[in-house]
């Protein structure tokens, strides 16, 4: 049997809801300069970065305690758990930054909200995986299996192009980034069900099977690089997750250094000694 899950260590869908609409009736802080305007912003002000649990806040709260303060940043993470709330933050000007997402999905998100959040630095990838509590290859994957994949667009597009890499589905010719179960040409048998991201950890023993992504992963006490049935290459990934702030942002002087400091030799030693390749340094710029 494959590792066992720990029990609440990710919270529910509806939390994560009542977040984001708390998110989007708060009021913006004129103080947290997510104004659109870098130039301007106060560069003796904390920066407020909004991020996952792990491991975003983790690598977050390396940066704090062991750079910060030598390079003359003072650093404000707010944990949050869910993939929309972030975005919302930033946009609405309630944080400076965020730290939790990849491109595709961003791209995504822009489009869907309106809204205009840009990359900054790449950081680290986490290889989406395929979990089992009980089965111990994907083959063993077929006729009347239940497999969970992530609901957004983007995730769940990703987690069946992973299943086909590996010939545990098909996939019709052609198509892109956002597949849909629809677009499965030839399922061995096997249904699926859509879930928000974060319950997937937690629903794991109620399917055969789940897809989830490698933050999720970590915080259900699941060690991507021992315990996916199938793992995600690092080589030529596009999921490369990075910081992100309003379009405009970009030039504050407070970004820019937690920008360099993410990016440094410091940091890199700091991921690969901690996940041990359950997530790995990513450092080349957004979009490369």
């Amino acid at each position: 049997m494959r590792t066992h899950l720990r029990h609440g260590a990710v919270l529910a869908a509806t939390t994560a809801l009542a977040l984001a609409l708390t998110a989007c009736g708060t009021d913006s802080d004129p103080d947290t300069g997510g104004s659109g305007d870098g130039d301007n912003a106060d560069p003796s002000q904390p920066l407020s970065v909004a991020a996952n649990p792990v491991p975003h806040v983790a690598i977050l709260e390396f940066v704090r305690d062991n750079l910060a303060e030598e390079a003359g940043l003072d650093l404000d993470i707010r944990e949050v758990t869910d993939y929309v709330t972030p975005n919302t933050l930033v946009n609405d000007g309630d944080v400076d930054a965020n730290f939790f997402q990849h491109q595709p999905y961003l791209d995504d998100f822009n489009a869907q909200q309106g809204t205009d959040i840009v990359p900054v630095a790449n950081v680290h990838l986490e290889p989406l995986g395929l979990y089992s509590s009980e089965l111990a290859g994907a083959d063993e994957l077929g006729e009347g299996a239940r497999v969970a994949i992530p609901n957004d667009v983007t995730n769940g597009g990703r987690a069946l192009h992973l299943l086909a890499s590996e010939g545990v589905i098909e996939l019709a010719d052609g198509v892109g980034a956002e597949a849909t179960p629809a677009d499965v040409t030839e399922d061995n048998g096997i249904t699926f069900q859509e879930l928000e991201a974060a319950s997937l950890p937690r629903a794991l023993d109620d399917f055969d099977a789940a897809v989830i992504n490698g933050n999720y992963a970590l915080e259900a006490n699941l060690a991507p690089a021992e315990d996916a049935l199938i793992l995600e290459e690092a080589e030529g990934n596009p999921y490369a997750n990075f910081l992100a702030v309003n379009a405009g942002n970009e030039d504050d002087p407070r970004v820019e250094r937690l920008a360099e400091l993410l990016n440094s030799d410091e940091v890199r030693q700091f991921i690969e000694d901690t996940y041990e390749g359950s997530v790995i340094p990513a450092f080349e710029a957004p979009g490369a």
